[in-house]
């Protein structure tokens, strides 16, 4: 009933201009969190089959990703903001049969040129989602603008540091914090713990950092801390995932957590569906739901 509810009010946001104001639906919660997958968990698999694996795993939402083939039986379609309405339709509809809620998008360029990224935001407009996840910091004044026309979010997302590019800097949230604290309240940072581990930044504390712009998160705990670190469920890898969770209960945080499990990705499903019942069983255990 929970899921059939989600997707009824879901509805009515894709009929809708998309209202980062308008939070996503309480019957999405999963352990107190908007819990689900990035599609890029399924990135050996097709748009339609990351919604039916989000759904089996237990997810209530997803954040979709540039490029992956639309289904097996549209291999040459990919989906993506250049995406025709007929195939939005059909992704639509494919969401609402799983109970399954989109509310993001990315890691996607945004162009400065607001003819290019007003396409972004269009495709962001025509499903409905909360928000767009980008490592744009280039092309923040375009951004804003469009922030403030469509009411669409957007996160600045983090991958690892690197130690040969220093202009690479969105790996620090010092820099991610620095670069919107001026911004519109809607620009704010994807927080991937996983890459924050590979960056040697404790997660806890980047978080505490970026409190109050935090509009999303690809969360991941690791066996390690080190650049070559992987995926591994949930609490019993380095990432201290009872301490984040707890940091974002803390904070109030409103926006999506995306599993982003990116080790055995061709069979990963038990390990996907232990991280969701790790986070349920942590909410329902602190008084979420």
């Amino acid at each position: 009933m929970r899921r059939a509810a989600c997707m009824m009010a879901a509805g009515l946001v894709f009929a809708t201009p998309a209202a980062a104001q308008r939070p996503i639906p309480e019957e999405c919660r999963t352990g107190g969190f908007f819990l689900g997958c990035q599609a890029w968990t399924w990135n050996h698999f097709t748009v339609f089959e990351a919604i039916e694996k989000t759904a089996e795993a237990g997810g209530k939402v997803i954040e979709f990703f540039p490029g992956q083939k639309l289904s097996p039986e549209e291999p040459g379609v990919a989906w993506g903001h250049d995406a025709s309405p007929d195939t939005i339709q059909k992704v639509k509809d494919k969401l609402a049969r799983h109970g399954v809620r989109a509310v993001n998008y990315g890691v996607v360029g945004i162009p400065s040129d607001e003819a290019g990224a007003r396409k972004v935001f269009e495709f962001a407009k025509a499903l409905g989602l909360r928000a767009v996840t980008t490592e744009s910091v280039e092309a923040l004044d375009t951004i804003e603008r469009l922030v403030k026309e469509y009411d669409v979010m957007v996160a600045i997302h983090n991958h690892p540091r690197q130690p040969n590019n220093p202009n690479y800097r969105v790996w620090d949230p010092r820099y991610v914090l620095e670069v919107v604290k001026n911004r519109d309240r809607r620009i704010g940072a994807c927080a991937d713990t996983g890459h924050w581990v590979r960056s040697g930044v404790r997660p806890v504390d980047a978080l505490k950092m970026l409190e109050g712009r935090i509009v999303s998160s690809h969360l991941k705990d690791l066996n390690e801390m080190s650049a070559d670190a992987h995926d591994v469920p949930f609490g019993t890898g380095v990432s201290d995932i009872p301490a984040i969770l707890a940091e974002l209960k803390r904070q109030n945080f409103q926006g999506n957590i995306s599993v982003e499990y990116e080790h055995l990705m061709d069979r990963s499903m038990p390990m996907v569906a232990q991280c969701i019942g790790y986070v349920r069983g942590w909410g329902q255990a602190a008084g979420g739901r």
